[in-house]
């Protein structure tokens, strides 16, 4: 415990209930940080941040108008230099290469490229002092799955962002790495996991041999953040070993689900 007490963190990507920025900016929080989460949706970023005793802002990481003011917002409120910066927005599409619209992918673009390395500039400039920038990344930016490629090219696009900030700015004392987790049990995968089969076809490619969880996310951004962390410009795979073996494919994933919605009850 203690781990970040006296640092000043934002986590921009909290306004879904129960989400992943949610549980990591808890464990910042347990660990004796203060915060300010951000995100589109005010009710649910203001009822959190009073539940966890932070401050909340609403922020379109889309705008560098409103990822300064993040800033600002951060460095008045907590009173300093922001010491933690964690970018954990996404949007999951899932959809067929030649079916990808241009809409989509330019909503994905400023979502997961554009943004990020907006929001990053913001944070740099509230760090005079040094800092640690996390970047959610994703385990398929290094490893294949199907039907998902504006989300691996944007977040592997973002990934060498990071390591750029790395070599450029690690002589200010900046820190910039990020986390790749595999599928998760979060929200956002909600409806996959009512879905019989669908998480069991994933859990033979771990060799740990379970799916991830936020806390393990967590757990990871606590000590990237923490004055204990001697690494920079890295991806850290918290995914259980997902990326030595592989995502199955879509035909495995749906064999998956036959099998488990046809099984007979013993």
């Amino acid at each position: 415990m203690n781990k970040l007490a006296g640092k000043k963190a934002v986590v921009l990507g909290a306004s879904g209930r129960g989400n992943m920025a949610q549980v990591i900016s808890r464990r910042l929080v347990d660990e004796g940080a203060s915060i300010v989460v951000a995100g589109r949706q005010k009710e649910e970023l203001t009822r959190f941040a009073a539940e966890i005793g932070g401050k909340s802002y609403i922020c379109d990481i889309t705008r560098k108008v409103d990822t300064d003011a993040l800033a600002n917002f951060a460095t008045n409120t907590l009173g300093g230099d922001v010491d933690i910066a964690i970018n954990a927005t996404g949007w999951g599409l899932l959809k067929p290469f030649l079916e990808t619209t241009e809409d989509e992918l330019q909503r994905m673009s400023d979502l997961q490229f554009k943004g990020p390395f907006l929001f990053f500039q913001s944070m740099i400039a509230a760090m005079t002092g040094g800092g640690s920038l996390i970047q959610i990344s994703s385990a398929t930016a290094t490893i294949m799955l199907n039907d998902h490629a504006a989300y691996m090219g944007t977040k592997a696009g973002t990934d060498h962002v990071i390591r750029c900030i790395a070599n450029e700015f690690g002589g200010q004392g900046i820190r910039a790495n990020s986390i790749s987790p595999g599928i998760t049990a979060t929200p956002m995968t909600d409806a996959a996991q009512q879905t019989p089969g669908l998480f069991d076809a994933f859990r033979g490619s771990y060799p740990l041999g379970r799916v991830g969880t936020s806390d393990d996310i967590a757990a990871a951004a606590v000590w990237l953040a923490s004055d204990e962390c001697f690494m920079t410009g890295q991806n850290l795979q918290v995914n259980g070993g997902l990326t030595l073996r592989r995502n199955p494919t879509k035909d495995e994933i749906a064999a998956s689900v036959v099998a488990a919605s046809t099984a007979q009850p013993v």
